[in-house]
């Protein structure tokens, strides 16, 4: 009996992955402007027949709805890990699309520092991720390849999240999962 409740307390301390996508192992907790942020899902993003990236999502707290995510003023991070090389051009892309799909008539305020965000991104390769994160009162951040960019703003956060979010996701299968589902 005593070797079976060390076994379980030891298997208790040992940190476990709490997810895994297409070879993409993550971390059940990660750390952001000071927040402690649980994995709230993964999702596989698809362009045609091709795997693109596994899309992991952390939030201070679980949520399936899209909205509210949204909506609160909290930590958030996505973490893209390519399952394939992407040059830069097809990321800003399909990121600048994201925003026009899901911003409207505010896409005109965000522009610029949009326009900075996708500066910062590089061709990246299998393997490589990039990540997003939020911290109120800091803002949005994107590193990962190499060049590190905040803009500042709730408003850019948002925008930035909508893409994989929105009302016009990038992938509604990847927002599914990101949310959980």
């Amino acid at each position: 009996m005593k070797r079976l409740a060390l076994s379980l307390a030891l298997g208790l301390a040992v940190p476990a992955l709490a997810g895994e996508l297409e070879g993409v192992k993550v971390d059940d907790t990660i750390t952001v402007g000071g927040k402690s942020l649980v994995l709230n899902g993964q999702g596989l993003r698809k362009k045609f027949l091709f795997k693109v990236y596994v899309a992991s999502m952390y939030l201070e707290k679980k949520s399936s709805d899209p909205d509210a995510i949204l909506a609160a003023d909290s930590a958030r991070q996505v973490k893209m890990t390519m399952l394939r090389d992407l040059e830069k051009a097809k990321i800003t892309d399909a990121i600048k699309e994201g925003f026009k799909k899901n911003t409207g008539d505010k896409l005109a305020g965000l522009q610029e520092r949009l326009d900075k965000l996708c500066d910062a991104v590089a061709d990246l390769k299998s393997g490589q991720t990039l990540t997003i994160e939020y911290v109120p009162g800091k803002g949005t951040t994107i590193s990962g390849t190499g060049k590190t960019y905040t803009a500042e703003g709730k408003d850019f956060a948002d925008a930035m999240f909508a893409v994989w979010l929105g009302k016009s996701p990038v992938d509604d299968d990847l927002k599914k999962g990101m949310l959980g589902k």
